[in-house]
């Protein structure tokens, strides 16, 4: 719910971009110094700082792509599409190379999973027609593409590092990703913290505390079950453009998201 709600605030917001990276800095400076400590002062081999780096680069090109993506599209349109290729390569992925499993019924819930996302992609094609969703299409699938790269690097990166220090890097690689598109000599930063402050404030504690959240589950439970799972957000994400953000093809788009629920209940309750 907290990733659904920091996505919305990031699609209303005037300038995206920004909004992206203001909301990232206050948790990255609470955490620096543990960061540090650990990273620092802490000898490890120089294959986990690798990791530490390629999940900081991943970051970076998430945070471009995220922007570009909530630009372009509709949040009920983007969202599902960005998290869904995420959410069917993953626990793939949790099983080829983590030796996890999942049972009949969490294959058929990652199935009513899939086959709701690819819904949301038809109902996508009808709203905007083929030269829109050429752009939606590439910036969403290249989020869905970082999304489960840097899930399963932080999911390797849980055995040498804190959900602290993940978190701190994964912050540090988001606002890198995002400097290059920000015109800091255009924009009047106190007028943007007068003016959206309480909402800079909320993305700031919802937007690092899902995936927070998400590191500690995956240091208690397996990558395939835990992956499917956080897809509820594609739920909330649906329903806030449907009745607040009142974007188009209600009907539809909530019996993909229907579809994607009961994806979930089937992995949650009888997955594992």
């Amino acid at each position: 719910m907290a990733h659904a709600i920091w996505n919305s605030l990031a699609k209303t917001s005037e300038n995206k971009q920004l909004f992206l990276f203001l909301i990232s800095v206050p948790f990255t400076l609470v955490l620096l110094p543990q960061m540090i400590a650990e990273t620092v002062m802490t000898v490890s081999p120089l294959q986990n700082y690798l990791l530490l780096l390629l999940s900081a680069a991943i970051q970076a090109g998430y945070a471009h792509f995220l922007s570009r993506s909530l630009i372009y599209g509709d949040l009920s349109q983007v969202y599902p599409m960005m998290r869904g290729l995420a959410t069917c390569m993953i626990p793939l992925f949790g099983i080829l190379f983590l030796n996890e499993s999942l049972t009949s019924w969490g294959w058929l819930g990652l199935g009513l999973i899939a086959a709701g996302f690819f819904l949301t992609s038809a109902v996508s094609l009808k709203i905007h027609g083929w030269n829109v969703q050429g752009k939606v299409l590439f910036n969403t699938i290249a989020v869905g593409l970082c999304t489960m790269f840097y899930v399963m690097v932080d999911k390797v990166n849980l055995q040498y590092f804190s959900p602290a220090t993940l978190l701190a890097v994964s912050n540090i690689g988001f606002m890198l990703g995002l400097l290059p598109s920000i015109r800091f000599g255009q924009i009047s930063l106190l007028r943007e913290l007068r003016e959206h402050g309480k909402w800079f404030l909320a993305g700031s504690i919802l937007s690092p505390g899902s995936y927070l959240l998400f590191l500690f589950a995956m240091n208690l439970s397996p990558l395939s079950y835990v992956a499917p799972l956080r897809e509820i957000g594609t739920v909330f994400s649906t329903l806030i453009g449907v009745f607040i953000l009142k974007e188009g093809k209600g009907a539809l788009r909530l019996l993909s998201t229907g579809m994607i629920f009961a994806g979930i209940l089937f992995v949650g309750i009888m997955g594992m």
